[in-house]
């Protein structure tokens, strides 16, 4: 148990510290760190089906207007986190410009690094 929690500390730490402050400025550099190299990112964005490599939704981040510079709100909210031995499902809750986003990221521990590997996100109404 105490290695459940010691793990879901670790993960908020990721999601506190890189992922959330990463897509609030649009650093690649900090959200590349995150991401294992392979993960593939899903869903729907105002009901329009979302399917990205890594690098594609990088590259997105990378030549968009960051949140922060466009004046539009931003509110990342952690809601559950779940380890199981070296896998983990986070669900957020994400506002940032005019989306409120549905987050489901899918973790795994290599070597002794928690990276996110799946992405799927769904734009909801408030």
């Amino acid at each position: 148990m105490e290695t459940q929690q010691q793990d879901s500390l670790a993960i908020s730490q990721v999601l506190e510290n890189e992922y959330l402050p990463g897509i609030y400025v649009g650093d690649v550099v900090k959200l590349r760190k995150i991401y294992h190299p392979g993960t593939l990112l899903f869903g729907d964005v105002k009901g329009q089906p979302y399917a990205k490599t890594l690098d594609q939704y990088l590259d997105g981040v990378e030549h968009r207007q960051s949140v922060k510079d466009s004046g539009k709100p931003f509110k990342g909210e952690i809601l559950d986190i779940r380890v199981v031995n070296s896998i983990a499902v986070v669900a957020l809750r994400v506002k940032m410009y005019d989306f409120n986003y549905e987050e489901f990221l899918s973790f795994h521990k290599i070597d002794g690094k928690w990276l996110i590997v799946n992405k799927m996100i769904s734009d909801v109404s408030e």
